[in-house]
Parts: C-alpha cells; sequence; structure tokens
C-alpha cells in the first residue's frame, strides 16, 4: 500500500480552494485532503486542481480524429492530451463522410472497451452544420440528418461513454433533437446562422449544449439576439475557447458576466498540439500554424492553438475571471456537462487520482493520472 502526499501547493476540489495542507494519494485513488501522510512530495507554491476535462478535441501528438482513426490512435490521442492536462476528453471528429463517422464510432467503442485512459466517449461536430456558418469544414460534406444518421447515433448512445453532437438547427429537425436527447445524447448547438426564436425552439426540444459560443454562429444584434444571445439568455452550457484569438477578452468579460453558470473551456485543439509541426494537411487542405493560430491560406480559422492552462491563464489574468471559476471551467463543469460529476472534474476521497500542477502563473507544471505523475 503506497501513501503520498503532495504538499506545498493550494489545493482546489473543482468547486472551491480548499484550507488542507496536503493531498494524499493511495495506489492511484484519493485517499483525501488533509495532514500528510507516507512519502512527502513538496511543490513549488501554485495550485493542486482536478485534471483537465476537455470536450472538443480533434487530435493530438500528429493524430487526427479522422476516418482512419483506430483504437490505438484515439489512446495516443488521449495520452498525449493527458500531458497537456486533459486527464479526460472527447475525441472530436469535424465534419466527415458517413463511413468516417461510422470508422471513428465504432473506434470509440473499442477504446471505451478496452478502458483507455483519459477517453470519455466522442464528440461528433457536424456533418449536419449550417453552409452559411461552416468555418473551416468541408462545405462538400455538409448535409441534413437522414434516418439512417439518426439510427446511427441512436445506436452510438447504447455503447459509447458519452456522446456530444453538434448540430445546426437549419440541417436537423426538432424531433429528430427530442429523439437524440431521449437516448442520452448531448445535442449541442453550433456552426449555425439561425435566430434566437430558432434557437429556442431546438433548445425546448432537447439541446442542452452550445458549441464554442461566438464562433460560427449569429452573433448577438438589437432586434435579432441571434444565437449568442439566445445562449446567453437560456439556461444551457456552451463551450468557450479562450486563447484570446477566436473571442476578445472584453467580449469574454462581457459574456461570462451575463452568464454566470454553465460555461466550460474547450481547446479546439487540432493533431498539431503537444507538437512542435508549423503546418499539417486537414481533408486536403494545409492548415498554418502562426502565432498562437490555425488557419487557412485565407485566414479562416481552424480550430485552436491552445491548452487549457493557457486558457486558464488568459481568463485569469486578461479578462479577471475569479481563479476558482476559471479553475471550474475545466473541471467541475465540463464533467456536469457529460453527467460525471460523481466521477471526475472534482478532488474528493475515493476518486481517481487525476490531478494538475499550476505554477503561480497558471502554466502546467505537473500531471497525474490514476496517480501515476505524466511530466
Amino acid at each position: 500500500m503506497a501513501v503520498t502526499s503532495y504538499v506545498g501547493a493550494r489545493l482546489f476540489d473543482g468547486v472551491r480552494f480548499l484550507d488542507a495542507p496536503a493531498l494524499v494519494v493511495e495506489d492511484g485513488i484519493l485517499r483525501g485532503m488533509g495532514a500528510a501522510e507516507g512519502e512527502v512530495v513538496h511543490l513549488s507554491g501554485g495550485v493542486l486542481a482536478p485534471g483537465f476535462i476537455d470536450l472538443q478535441i480533434n487530435g493530438a501528438g500528429g493524430v487526427a480524429v479522422d476516418g482512419q482513426v483506430d483504437v490505438d490512435r484515439l489512446r495516443r490521442i488521449c495520452a498525449v492530451q493527458a500531458r497537456l492536462g486533459a486527464t479526460g476528453c472527447l475525441p472530436t471528429l469535424i465534419t466527415d463522410t458517413p463511413l468516417a463517422t461510422r470508422t471513428v464510432i465504432g473506434a470509440g467503442v473499442a477504446a471505451a472497451r478496452a478502458r483507455v485512459p483519459g477517453f470519455l466517449g466522442l464528440h461528433l461536430e457536424g456533418p449536419h452544420l449550417s453552409l452559411a456558418r461552416k468555418g473551416a469544414h468541408d462545405p462538400a460534406l455538409i448535409r441534413p440528418m437522414e434516418e439512417p444518421d439518426l439510427a446511427l447515433l441512436l445506436a452510438a448512445a447504447k455503447t459509447l461513454p458519452s456522446l456530444m453532437v453538434t448540430v445546426a438547427p437549419e440541417n436537423v429537425r426538432p424531433e429528430q433533437i427530442a429523439a437524440l436527447a431521449e437516448a442520452g445524447v448531448i445535442v449541442s448547438l453550433g456552426h449555425t446562422d439561425c435566430g434566437a426564436a430558432e434557437a429556442r425552439k431546438a433548445f425546448a426540444a432537447g439541446a442542452r449544449c452550445a458549441t464554442h459560443l461566438f464562433n460560427a454562429m449569429s452573433q448577438l444584434g438589437n432586434r435579432e439576439p441571434g444565437m449568442v444571445g439566445a445562449i446567453l439568455g437560456s439556461p444551457v452550457a456552451c463551450g468557450l475557447i479562450a486563447d484570446g484569438v477566436h473571442v476578445d477578452p472584453l467580449t469574454l468579460r462581457i459574456a461570462l458576466a451575463a452568464k454566470p453558470e454553465g460555461v466550460f473551456l474547450v481547446s479546439d485543439c487540432m493533431e498539431i498540439a503537444g507538437t512542435e509541426a508549423t503546418e499539417f494537411r486537414l481533408g486536403g487542405r494545409t492548415i498554418l500554424r502562426r502565432d498562437g493560430r490555425l488557419t487557412l491560406a485565407d485566414g479562416t480559422l481552424a480550430g485552436a492553438d491552445l491548452t487549457l492552462d493557457r486558457a486558464i491563464a488568459v481568463l485569469v489574468t486578461q479578462v479577471g475571471i475569479a481563479p476558482a471559476r476559471a479553475l471550474a471551467m475545466a473541471t467541475s463543469v465540463p464533467a456536469a456537462v457529460l453527467g460525471w460529476s460523481d466521477e471526475i472534474g472534482h478532488l474528493a476521497a475515493g476518486r481517481a487520482a487525476d490531478f494538475v500542477h499550476l505554477s503561480a502563473d497558471w502554466r502546467l507544471a505537473g500531471v497525474w493520472q490514476q496517480g501515476t505523475a505524466l511530466i
């Protein structure tokens, strides 16, 4: 029986900071927060927090979530993400062919059966999106949801730990949203040009989330609140890319003041995450990595060059968000979106010892997954 205590850093349990001197781990399980026991590891300040939960990652370590993915590639993606701080994630397939979708679902089912560390399920971002707000998605592959598509997703929901699906109300009917929601799918609205009224109908039908607030959606206006207004004015969750590029820090501050609950951080990172590469290919197109941005040749943003520790730093240092809220947006809030608050996203006795150490300037200084140090 191996007991290790981590001291010297403030403890954040997923919701609040604790007045406890040590985080105690026993054989890969959190024993509790209190007096130090066993071997003592001294940390140089900063914060110990639950491992990050990232619900939108398109790849990592040079491996993309695409029609070539299998369980070994998902294992590599999750392993690289864990070293970047996301000890739990949803590998994300952007708009692709029906065959690619089936392949990724099959790989996800295999990853779940193999208990791949960090694999929490899948996020399918498309292909049932709006052409008007396609972003970097291939317009030739965007299409309405048909009955075979619905049947595939309903079957996948029965076999995957979690399934998030991003759709646009323009290309999916309310009854399809309702069927997905009834099956346990997290229906998220995104890449849509719909107005607030249509968005609210989709929320009423069962959609309970929105994908990357502000990006690839109709904006807030004085007479038409748009998708942004519908999100800010509805009790739904939403992802946010807080890199200071996708959304201006002032806009972030206003949005987070308007929506005090339910906003979670996503990296929306691509296969280039965890590598030093300066470009890669996406659907036959070259994506450039320059100055903290990933773009097509015409400047269109194509995912993000972001890790969640950097997103937390942006929120705290540039936006002025309280550290406890910024940390919760990467831990307990996304865990709640998945419905997994009893298992992940919190530091609590009896849970897997998945946690991170952030330095005083919010840089990732250490990661532990199931009690094993990764960096």
